[in-house]
């Protein structure tokens, strides 16, 4: 129990040869003392009882001790109370944000540790433990997690136990780890924001991927604050900024409409699955959808008249993470529109090209028995393993010898991007191309900032003509 009613003595001096000097202080009524060896020793420590209630903490009345030291001695490791995080996240989040948060765990957890001269697990094998065992919340038999003999949360099946390297691995960080309250010191926080900015091969990581692992650090904090396990925030004390890195899409390895078209050919000439995902590959090219959008577009979703433009009415997607972070064991989950409100619709306009694409596609596929125009080669999503591969074969096959080597479409998420530039090339207003994208304005100038500099020069002569066109007509001045 906790409370402001504290009375701090004057320093007694006993009959002892050890520890002559005693403090003594009541907290709630309840006497406290605490021996010393020297008079100096004796001050400081009232001294420090003293400026606890100056700043006016609260003392607990079974130990005796102000709040902030009763919250020390009680601090669990950064490594426990990362775990416990994990947990507590777990049930109302989506599985792509529980591997993320696990990513990011991982990724500053293991420079959260004291020093030790001692031999340190190998850090891959220390990542994988702590991102795939660690943090991956498994589930018992009544649906909910629990935590394993190394004191971190059960990892896939319940029957599963974990790999003598990965247990080691464990124990290890769960021995070294350092206490919530050594938080507080700003290198260990500089260290680990820094280790949160760089890939694993030391280069500097994307400025997405950096603001969305310092987030789930930052949120890991919060929850400590949260339980009382630091009073304030440390991070808000830190003056860093994370290394600048330039997002834009590089431009130079974005198919032109020629290699776009010669791609989705090269794609189609693979035989029956190549003609299968024909349409899967032309939706990331013409419509500009993300491959998780376009393994969950459904026939009900299109309209594909005989002649003209269609639409497609997104509003789910599956995308694709690891069994272990799912509820029901898929390797997917159907989601809604990413950084989208649940229930939110994009109508997205298509070409006739694509109209005919996706009507010749159903006409000779038909659809899953859930009504998704794309299936996997054996049923049921079709995955990223399968369609990257057939990627790498068209790319083969349509580019030439030198480009094949060159990161030019160098994954089906290019065809996204040629879609987008083809969109702001052609003159379409950017806040039209964010929507039909499912991007904000922000992001669009953030990736497509070149492109969409160029169209301001041509924004600017369109203004100069119509600006000299009113000086030549006299009677457009009155």
């Amino acid at each position: 129990m906790l409370t402001y009613d504290v009375r701090i003595w004057s320093i007694r001096k006993r009959n002892s040869k050890s520890a002559p000097f005693q403090v003594r202080w009541f907290v709630g009524g309840k006497p406290h003392q605490q021996p010393f060896t020297s008079q100096a020793l004796a001050d400081g420590r009232r001294s420090e009882l003293k400026e606890a209630v100056r700043r006016g903490e609260q003392f607990d009345t079974e130990t005796g001790l102000p709040a902030s030291e009763l919250r020390e001695l009680k601090s669990p490791t950064w490594y426990e109370h990362a775990c416990a995080y994990a947990l507590m996240k777990w049930p109302n989040i989506a599985a792509k944000h529980r591997a993320n948060i696990a990513e990011s765990l991982a990724t500053v957890t293991p420079v959260l540790v004291a020093p030790t001269k001692g031999p340190r697990p190998d850090p891959k094998v220390l990542r994988r433990a702590l991102h795939s065992w660690a943090f991956q919340a498994g589930r018992n038999a009544q649906g909910g997690a629990s935590r394993n003999e190394q004191g971190g949360l059960v990892a896939r099946k319940d029957a599963e136990t974990p790999p003598d390297d990965i247990a080691a691995a464990l124990a290890w960080i769960a021995k070294h780890s350092l206490r919530v309250a050594d938080l507080n010191d700003s290198d260990t926080l500089r260290r680990a924001l820094t280790v949160l900015s760089l890939k694993l091969n030391g280069e500097k990581a994307a400025e997405n991927t950096v603001r969305r692992k310092r987030t789930a650090f930052h949120n890991a904090l919060r929850y400590a604050v949260e339980r009382d396990l630091l009073s304030v925030h440390p991070l808000s004390r830190i003056d860093w900024d994370p290394p600048a890195t330039d997002d834009e899409v590089d431009f130079r390895y974005v198919p032109n409409p020629d290699q776009a078209r010669d791609l989705l050919g090269a794609v189609r000439a693979q035989g029956p699955r190549g003609e299968h995902l024909y349409a899967f590959f032309g939706c990331m090219y013409y419509a500009a959808m993300r491959p998780s959008e376009v393994a969950q577009i459904a026939k009900r979703d299109c309209k594909l008249p005989a002649t003209g433009w269609g639409e497609l009415a997104l509003s789910r997607s599956r995308p694709e993470v690891g069994a272990g972070w799912t509820d029901d064991g898929e390797s997917y989950e159907i989601r809604g529109l990413k950084r989208r409100a649940r229930k939110t619709v994009r109508p997205v306009p298509i070409p006739p090209v694509l109209v005919t694409m996706l009507r010749q596609h159903v006409q000779a596929y038909g659809t899953a028995p859930d009504g998704r125009l794309f299936t996997a080669a054996k049923g049921g999503r079709v995955r990223s393993t399968e369609y990257a591969d057939m990627w790498q074969e068209a790319r083969r096959k349509a580019l030439a010898a030198e480009d094949v080597g060159s990161p030019l479409a160098e994954v089906p998420y290019s065809l996204r991007h040629a879609g987008v530039s083809l969109w702001i090339k052609a003159g379409v207003d950017p806040v039209e191309v964010a929507r039909r994208a499912g991007h904000s304005i922000a992001v669009l100038w953030k990736f497509y900032a070149k492109i969409l500099r160029g169209q301001e020069q041509r924004a600017n002569q369109l203004i100069d003509e119509a600006l000299e066109a009113a000086e030549e007509d006299p009677d457009s001045r009155e």
